[in-house]
């Protein structure tokens, strides 16, 4: 297996539900702790200014804006939920975007192997899940991706619970879906899915064709979209397979980086 010597960019799902209820910012300090650790960590405030209300105001506004939930500056309900629902590690971006100076495979066949498989759907789904997850991205772009059944292999799938050898530990039930890391050497492209999770391949739980598709699009070097049509914004949204299309935000930004596959 690839040495863990390269960490790129790392990448998850989170799920998230609203209420109208308001909840004041300086009554609750657990809220009030979570609110600053939260948009410190994905939104960039000083962590020292972080108890200045206009400073607080601003950040909420902003993720508000991109979350696109009611735009108020304070930290209601709303707010609060969907800072306390499973989410990416990365910080949020607007539109598509690519990974800090734009990585991507520099060949037109891409290799994967998976390593292991979760009991909660059969061995063949997660095969063709995983087969049509990198098929709706190549069928945009010049790159045919290749399962191999043993040696090395430009991607790595796995599934895996708590602590699984990558530094970024999944957090049990209803918390981290799944990330990827952006292409490169070591670890770069491969994705982890949590085992704490249920795997469905329907409406229930967490739709594994749907998270794929989004973790495989971190594989080849996207970061996440404020677009809430597409399958790079970072709340975990259920599309029945068979009514699944690349949102235009998403094919703008793949082929940003690989051109399309008709040119």
């Amino acid at each position: 297996m690839k040495e863990i010597s390269c960490l790129l960019v790392i990448a998850v799902f989170f799920v998230a539900h609203s209420s109208a209820v308001p909840v004041p910012v300086n009554q609750d300090g657990s809220n009030q702790k979570l609110a600053e650790d939260f948009l410190t960590k994905y939104y960039g405030m000083d962590a020292t200014k972080g108890r200045s209300d206009k400073v607080m105001e601003d950040k909420l506004k902003e993720m508000q804006m991109f979350l696109k939930l009611n735009v108020t500056g304070k930290l209601d309900n709303e707010t609060v939920n969907a800072m306390k629902k499973p989410r990416c590690g990365m910080p949020d971006k607007g539109q598509y975007s690519t990974f800090p100076n734009s990585p991507k495979w520099s060949k037109s066949t891409v290799t994967y192997r998976i390593l292991n498989f979760t009991p909660d759907i059969s061995a063949s789904t997660v095969i063709q899940d995983i087969r049509d997850a990198f098929q709706v991205w190549s069928n945009m772009i010049p790159i045919t991706f290749t399962r191999v059944l043993s040696g090395t292999a430009d991607i790595y799938i796995s599934f895996g619970q708590g602590e699984h050898g990558d530094g970024y530990p999944f957090d049990g039930p209803s918390g981290t879906l799944a990330h990827a890391f952006a292409p490169g050497p070591g670890i770069g492209g491969d994705a982890h899915f949590d085992e704490d999770e249920t795997w469905t391949a329907d409406s229930r739980n967490y739709n594994f064709f749907d998270v794929a598709v989004h973790e495989f699009g971190h594989s080849l070097g996207l970061d996440h979209s404020s677009y809430t049509t597409s399958i790079m914004y970072p709340i975990y949204q259920y599309i029945s397979k068979s009514n699944f299309r690349l949102s235009y935000d998403d094919i703008l930004g793949i082929q940003s980086l690989y051109g399309s596959r008709a040119g």
